[in-house]
């Protein structure tokens, strides 16, 4: 990694007072400069950050977020909750959707605001978009941003066997979010919105779904919910008039391509400079893969000990990655 983009790296978590990370550049500055054989700049970085972390003087910290509140009782089996570590800096978005994205963050911090004119910022999202295009992470990006715990729904302990047993199971967890402020995620949202008129329906499933469109419709609560799908067709039509926004994800074109590789990748020296074979080979891969691809190459170079990736390794994970995906 070149002292240039050392420093960038630096900058940038200095901005966004991310100390860990901050402490962990200046590090690989140091093992740097040790490896170029100057020893005394080497010493003289880590006798900063031993100093800095004493101090603790660095990086003034964020606010506190909203305290981490464990699930109990009936509720247990049904959420997971943590707190995210994900950023929305940290994705690479089309500039469409992280202008959508950007518009929840702002209505959620000004919405006392919004209050004064009898408004209220968008809580209930649905995002749809194939597998790995990015929805689950933008939950857990939003919790970050938002300084939310993230509960993320259970549907092994949601979906049970007996009639009637689920509904009251989803009840719980709306009766949660006016309790416990947070953004609460249901992935795979299809499991319990199915469209009624489908050809394999039950009369659970149509008590289950008439139950959720009752529950949105008459949530009021200061939760964020999210709810996310890669079969937007099977969802019942009326589901999606209870969601504020409904946001569309896409596999990454090729400018997303490199921008996500870049991203991922600032830590070493890039060994090309024609990015068409990476792009093309790269084609069909979602957000999620193409992370993937670009760290199993990272590892190959850190392995090796060498701050660069070349070409030839990069494309290699991208196919390796393919074959397993694809074959």
């Amino acid at each position: 990694m070149s002292t240039a983009r050392h420093v960038i790296a630096l900058l940038k978590s200095y901005l966004e007072g991310e100390e860990q990370q901050f402490f962990s550049v200046a590090l690989q500055m140091a093992a740097h400069e040790a490896r170029q054989g100057h020893t005394k700049v080497a010493q003289e970085i880590q006798n900063l950050i031993d100093k800095a972390k004493e101090n603790k003087t660095v990086i003034e910290r964020k606010a506190s977020p909203v305290p981490l509140v464990q699930p109990k009782g009936e509720l247990l089996n049904l959420v997971s909750v943590r707190y995210s570590d994900t950023r929305l800096i940290d994705m690479v978005l089309p500039p469409n959707l992280e202008k959508k994205l950007q518009r929840i963050l702002v209505e959620h911090i000004k919405q006392n605001r919004l209050a004064e004119y009898n408004l209220k910022p968008r809580r209930k999202i649905l995002l749809v978009g194939p597998p790995g295009s990015g929805k689950s992470m933008t939950a857990a990006a939003l919790a970050r941003e938002l300084q939310l715990p993230l509960f993320t729904v259970l549907y092994t302990s949601l979906i049970t066997k007996f009639m009637g047993e689920t509904a009251n199971q989803l009840k719980l967890i709306f009766d949660a979010m006016a309790v416990t402020r947070g953004v609460y995620f249901f992935d795979e949202f299809d499991a319990i919105g199915s469209e009624r008129a489908a050809a394999n329906d039950v009369g659970e499933i149509r008590r289950v779904l008439n139950s959720c469109l009752q529950f949105l419709e008459n949530d009021e609560s200061q939760s964020l919910i999210i709810a996310a799908t890669n079969h937007p067709d099977l969802l019942d039509k009326a589901l999606f008039r209870r969601f504020d926004d409904v946001i569309e994800y896409e596999l990454p074109n090729q400018n997303l391509v490199r921008k996500l590789l870049e991203t991922r990748l600032v830590c070493f020296d890039i060994q090309w400079h024609n990015w068409q074979n990476i792009i093309e080979s790269a084609e069909g891969l979602s957000h999620a893969e193409l992370v993937r691809a670009a760290d199993d190459a990272a590892k190959i170079a850190v392995i090796s000990d060498q701050d660069s990736i070349s070409e030839e390794n990069m494309i290699s994970a991208i196919v390796e990655r393919k074959n397993t995906i694809f074959k």
